[in-house]
């Protein structure tokens, strides 16, 4: 069998697992920023703070994956579990990293005109601050984004969803007719969903982000 005429056989299991793979990314991506930017405002301010977060964030990311969800088996167990929180954490530091330097690199007399005409820390922070410092925030969300997708393969190996399972699939079956073709599909797989990612990303960057920022 071809590589085609795989496809066309396994399309609806392929869709599930694609579905499965980008909501998995998606979710992770969503609970990773909101800590990653929460962290940056409590840690921006402060260079030690700033520094033990940055450092924090780096030493999870040095761990292999596969090591990260084999220690997390033990006490989440298998399945989706273990997957949520090892991707949540790998997609940490560059957003932290991007958090902590954008909020750094807002123009202080910008901030000081704010405070002069009355804003609150709060409205300053969510008017000024965060939006200025969006584009290196969104930066680092779309290369977290790019890292996760290809992390969350290694959760086929703790029974999560996604992609991955075509992958091991191919791999534990290697020497049959379709192994190839299993692990292809996995991997185009995941750099279709990858490309997708990003691009919605660049869109909502010219959405977001007014054009003399970006320039």
């Amino acid at each position: 069998m071809n590589f085609w005429d795989y496809l066309g056989n396994r399309h609806q299991q392929l869709l599930t697992d694609a579905y499965q793979h980008a909501s998995a990314v998606f979710q992770c991506m969503v609970v990773a920023t909101v800590l990653g930017v929460i962290i940056g405002i409590v840690t921006y301010r402060s260079d030690w703070a700033g520094s033990l977060a940055t450092t924090t964030t780096s030493t999870i990311l040095t761990v292999p994956s596969l090591a990260m969800i084999g220690l997390l088996i033990p006490i989440v167990g298998l399945g989706v579990a273990p997957t949520v929180i090892a991707l949540t954490l790998y997609g940490l530091l560059p957003i932290v990293r991007n958090s902590i330097v954008g909020l750094r690199g807002v123009d202080p007399s910008l901030v000081d005109a704010a405070k002069g005409i009355g804003m609150s820390r709060v409205a300053r922070l969510f008017r000024v601050e965060l939006p200025l410092a969006w584009p290196p925030i969104l930066t680092g969300i779309r290369v977290s984004t790019q890292m996760l997708m290809g992390i969350a393969a290694i959760a086929a190996y703790a029974s999560g969803p996604g992609l991955g399972n075509e992958i091991f699939r191919g791999i534990a079956s290697l020497g049959s007719k379709n192994a190839l073709n299993q692990v292809l599909a996995g991997t185009l797989g995941i750099i279709v969903l990858a490309l997708l990612f990003d691009a919605a990303y660049v869109l909502i960057g010219r959405l977001t982000i007014p054009r003399g920022i970006r320039a």
